[in-house]
């Protein structure tokens, strides 16, 4: 798979403008893909949609298909008369800068809570569109509805907390649960239909502009989610379901002592055995969500990191074998084209590059990862191929801005080899960075919107292996000025990556 020259900027949904505290698909996501337009770009790069587990990160979530029920948008549900505009009179005041989970969650839960009880009271013409969607989604709709309720009802997302029936899911118990949990079941399923309905009509939008939209996938889910509740034979668990090992990452440049990410490992074997259905459902759906997917930790399907659950940090884990190609080839088969990017970060072998280099998959470079001793060469922009996905920085790493920074406070003048590259101590040292990626021959390349406007690093999204402090930047809208878009758009043009649309090409 290879896309044409162009470009793209990454923003997540929560980061974006919106006087509720927190981002959404209404008119500030609408705005954002005006200015993707004006600025050139043909790519809104999004971090994954999912309901997050504890700790808000979009990478650990509830269900690898439901969506983030704090992404609708409630001037949206006012429009569409589902709100008035007095319910929303006593919303708090909440931050521009950062999103307070906290507060968004309490405040939000009850106003969708209110446009569901005002929805069954009407029962106006959303509901055949709500049968209809009921239908199509059954597969993970019904499960995760359920969990949702019971996580309610039990206070907890712990599936191995609760009664030992539906630990087991046992189908009396299911049963007699989804009878006795009907209302929060249906609550849930208006829900995700209201956030795909909204996040499928962003997505028109934005195609309707000629940008795509790239989404961001796992590989691994959250134990607590109605994935591994609803299909625990495929992960490695004890009788009791508790988790035998778990996922993570050695020690690498993020951290001393690796990072225990806890997802369960999934038992290969056993998805092998149906030809791997859970995996293609999940790929099939995310396909629907956008145009292409970004696969995080790629790595993990030729070796992952397996660590035992008991373990506290992640050194004494061990490089288990992955499926390789064969999941890939079954989706294929079921699929057709898949255009995936692959992320291929981190501590990579010989042999990833071969299972992404035999599946036809453009990898990652990294312009921070091209001057320290674990990237070398390969992440500076004279080595870029034309069939790879370029970026300054992702958001696991600083800002340009903010590492240029802090580069300047550990080297003597004269020692970073970045300045061969440019002045790292000059004000527009970041847009001298931009300019290396954007002029690559890197195919695609792709800006956090942090980089384009030179934050510095408390503008971060995320700091792997930090608990507390992710996930919570969000951008104002008067940065995104007119003046940004004019000057990312003459970048683009002078590189030659404006007016391109997306070529797949089999190889």
């Amino acid at each position: 798979m290879h896309f044409t020259r162009r470009a793209g900027l990454l923003l997540h949904i929560t980061s974006l403008p919106s006087r509720f505290g927190i981002g959404d698909f209404g008119a500030g996501a609408r705005s954002f893909v005006k200015f993707l337009s004006d600025a050139g770009a043909e790519i809104w790069q999004v971090l994954p949609l999912v309901p997050a587990a504890a700790g808000n990160s979009p990478y650990s979530g509830l269900s690898a298909f439901a969506g983030n029920p704090l992404l609708i948008s409630l001037d949206d549900l006012v429009a569409d008369g589902l709100l008035h505009e007095k319910d929303l009179a006593s919303y708090p005041q909440l931050s521009e800068k950062a999103v307070d989970y906290g507060e968004v969650i309490a405040a939000k839960t009850k106003l969708l809570k209110l446009a569901f009880q005002k929805f069954e009271q009407s029962r106006g013409g959303l509901q055949s569109e709500l049968n209809r969607f009921c239908l199509d989604q059954q597969e993970w709709l019904e499960d995760y509805a359920l969990f949702v309720a019971l996580a309610e009802s039990f206070g907890t997302a712990d599936w191995s907390r609760w009664p030992q029936e539906l630990v087991q899911r046992e189908p009396t118990a299911l049963a007699r649960w989804r009878l006795r949990l009907a209302q929060g079941v249906e609550q849930e399923k208006f829900t995700q239909f209201i956030f795909h309905r909204q996040w499928w009509a962003l997505k028109q939008l934005a195609n309707e502009h000629k940008i795509e939209l790239l989404g961001d996938l796992p590989i691994f889910v959250a134990y607590e989610s109605a994935d591994v509740w609803a299909n625990q034979a495929c992960f490695y668990l004890d009788d009791a379901g508790k988790r035998l090992v778990v996922a993570g990452v050695p020690p690498d440049y993020f951290a001393k002592t690796g990072q225990l990410w806890g997802n369960p490992l999934y038992r290969w074997d056993v998805l092998a055995r149906d030809d791997y259905s859970w995996w293609v459902q999940r790929l099939r759906h995310s396909l629907k969500l956008y145009d292409s997917i970004r696969l995080d930790h790629f790595r993990g399907f030729e070796a992952y990191w397996e660590v035992p659950a008991s373990a506290e940090t992640a050194v004494d884990g061990r490089w288990v074998k992955g499926p390789g190609a064969a999941m890939f080839q079954s989706a294929r088969h079921q699929l057709g084209q898949l255009p995936i990017v692959a992320e291929d970060l981190g501590m990579i072998s010989d042999e990833v590059h071969q299972l992404r280099e035999e599946l036809d998959f453009p990898g990652m470079r990294v312009y921070q990862f091209g001057f320290d001793d674990e990237g070398g060469r390969y992440h500076r922009p004279e080595s870029y191929p034309e069939n790879c996905v370029a970026y300054t920085g992702t958001h696991d790493n600083e800002t340009i801005a903010g590492w240029l920074s802090s580069r300047a406070s550990r080297f003597k003048p004269g020692e970073d080899i970045l300045e061969e590259y440019l002045n790292a101590t000059a004000p527009d040292a970041y847009w001298r960075a931009v300019s290396d990626v954007v002029g690559s021959n890197a195919n695609t390349i792709i800006l956090p919107l942090q980089d384009l406007l030179g934050l510095d690093s408390s503008a971060r999204m995320n700091v792997p292996g930090q608990a507390d402090g992710n996930w919570g930047w969000r951008i104002e809208s008067h940065e995104m000025t007119e003046e940004v878009a004019f000057r990312f758009k003459q970048l683009l043009q002078l590189c030659g990556r404006t007016g391109n649309t997306v070529s797949l090409v089999t190889g």
